[in-house]
């Protein structure tokens, strides 16, 4: 990123256009991508495989929510916006997370006859949670200050949540023939859209001017490399380079499965979000 002068306050950020904008950009895609899959996990409430697998999911859910309102709490700081606000009143074309965290966990919903895919779960969390890591890691020599230190504090509990979900990898791919060819499966459909996770935007280019995080390709080779190292040490094949959907989140462009998810995530609040909840 260069030797660049940091930015201690959000009181200093705002004294330089450019590079506000860079960190708006910035904090959107990392808040919305912690808040929508955070969202996506809290679902498996009660349908995870076992009551302690049901109470860990949820509590590595409420973290990864956590990691999303210090990110909202950073907008508003910035002028943006309220936090409560940012979260649950934007439509779903002012969202900038990547399209593998909105899509839904499987067929049916929450309360209409569920039929999700544990596999799909546990492969997403995992390829995610090792691209978070590698963003994380980058976050900590970020031009702006308040950045280099929330992200010290997530990696602290995000290394929990990367050895849960290797076990179960593991296990995965090591149990039967059938619990094989559903990781398989869920790696196949997990990868279609992977690709976009390294993606900065459309103001890329700015975003890492100013120093605030690394260059796409750096992140994509960092978290690339790790990953492949994983898949081997468990025995996968490794599927190359990943893809990406057809949408483009980071610029706006979601699917249904968001409009469904922020519809049920925002219900409460928007009946009226002057109360104090």
């Amino acid at each position: 990123m260069g030797e660049l002068l940091q930015v201690e306050t959000a009181q200093e950020a705002l004294k330089n256009q450019e590079f506000t904008q860079a960190l708006v950009d910035l904090l959107f895609q990392l808040a919305d991508d912690d808040f929508i899959l955070a969202y996506r996990g809290s679902e498996w409430l009660g349908l995870a495989p076992h009551i302690e697998e049901d109470v860990a999911f949820s509590s590595m859910a409420q973290d990864m929510m956590g990691h999303a309102v210090m990110y909202y709490e950073m907008l508003e700081e910035l002028g943006v916006g309220k936090a409560d606000d940012l979260a649950q009143l934007r439509e779903a074309s002012a969202f900038r997370n990547a399209i593998l965290v909105e899509r839904q966990n499987g067929a049916g919903g929450y309360n209409d006859d569920p039929h999700y895919d544990w596999a799909y779960a546990i492969v997403r969390s995992y390829i995610y949670g090792l691209h978070k890591k590698a963003r994380l890691e980058s976050l900590l020599k970020s031009s702006y200050a308040p950045l280099t230190l929330i992200s010290r504090k997530m990696l602290t509990e995000h290394r929990y949540h990367l050895m849960h979900w290797q076990v179960w990898l593991k296990q995965l791919a090591n149990s039967t023939p059938d619990a094989r060819a559903r990781l398989e499966a869920a790696i196949a459909k997990v990868w279609s859209d992977a690709g976009e996770l390294s993606d900065l935007g459309p103001n890329a280019a700015s975003i890492t001017g100013c120093g605030l995080i690394e260059e796409e390709a750096t992140l994509r080779e960092v978290w690339l490399k790790e990953t492949q190292a994983i898949f081997e040490a468990a025995g996968l094949s490794w599927p190359g380079e990943p893809g990406a959907a057809v949408e483009r989140g980071r610029a706006g462009e979601h699917t249904a499965d968001l409009t469904q998810a922020l519809a049920t995530l925002s219900e409460v609040y928007r009946i009226d979000p002057a109360a104090s909840w």
